[in-house]
């Protein structure tokens, strides 16, 4: 017991530092494990390559829809792993007519680099451009799918993107088991560990507040927003999706699940449901 207390008292200790320093880092939890891909679950892939303006190199995967394409889905996954263990929340979509695009941030699976927040809103906003140059001529609706963290990442696309008129226009937004924003899901998490609770609020401070979900999502409208959380979800309480969906601007949509963090697309009658507000966004 007595070598255990030291170690566990290190690890707090560089916790502690990482957040005194700023270091949003602490959100992202990469590997490059290959988990499941693309033919083994029997779908037509592309392997992307995409070059960052900064100059680092993000692996992606384009799956076309089978037959007459319907729309675009770009899928922004959650902090942990790589695309290939987060393909299944998205397999079923070229079957119901959808493309999509996957990729991974720097520093996950095979993309250089490493991750930080910064890093992966850039990463987020080069795969949505390279859709627009090779893929997306406009003449089919183009959605945006974030789930956890890939959702907090494509609020803050998404609330620059609309307002600047940027081309391609996006037909929705849908947020899955996200956060209403960093500093406050930071805090949570300092209050729930006994070690961390006394220094939970001077701790959050230093977590950046910039891009705060609760405060942008508003600046998404008119483009069609739909949430989705579960009230089963032990990673982020269903509390963080009511914050957001009340923050947003009509028109917007609210989805309640039962189903664990992020697994809400395993049962059929929760794709419907993405399908459903899909079909009637694209008609607006």
């Amino acid at each position: 017991m007595a070598a255990r207390i030291p170690r566990l008292l290190l690890i707090i200790t560089l916790f502690g530092l990482g957040l005194l320093s700023g270091c949003t880092s602490l959100f992202f939890f990469p590997d490059r494990q290959v988990y499941v891909t693309p033919d083994r679950l029997e779908l037509d892939h592309d392997e992307l390559w995409i070059d960052t303006p900064d100059g680092e190199t993000l692996h992606a995967w384009w799956l076309p829809a089978k037959g007459d394409a319907l729309g675009h889905v770009y899928f922004l996954h959650g902090n942990a792993q790589n695309i290939s263990s987060h393909i299944l929340n998205v397999a079923w979509l070229p079957e119901a007519g959808y493309n999509v695009l996957l990729i991974d941030y720097r520093g996950y699976g095979q993309s250089t680099g490493s991750p930080d927040l910064e890093g992966a809103l850039h990463d987020a906003e080069t795969g949505l451009r390279w859709l627009g140059r090779e893929k997306a001529t406009g003449e089919l609706p183009l959605y945006l799918l974030g789930q956890s963290l890939g959702g907090a990442l494509a609020i803050t696309l998404a609330s620059e993107w609309v307002p600047g008129g940027e081309q391609p226009p996006l037909s929705g937004v849908i947020a899955d088991s996200t956060f209403s924003g960093y500093r406050a899901i930071a805090r949570e998490k300092l209050d729930g560990f006994w070690l961390t609770w006394p220094f939970q609020i001077p701790l959050s401070w230093t977590v950046t507040d910039q891009y705060e979900g609760v405060e942008i999502i508003d600046q998404i409208s008119p483009v069609p927003v739909m949430v989705i959380h579960s009230v089963r979800d032990g990673i982020i309480p269903i509390h963080h999706g009511l914050a957001l969906y009340e923050a947003a601007e009509e028109p917007k949509r609210f989805l309640r699940t039962d189903m664990p963090h992020a697994g809400s697309f395993m049962l059929p009658e929760y794709q419907d449901a993405l399908l459903r507000f899909m079909e009637e966004s694209s008609n607006r």
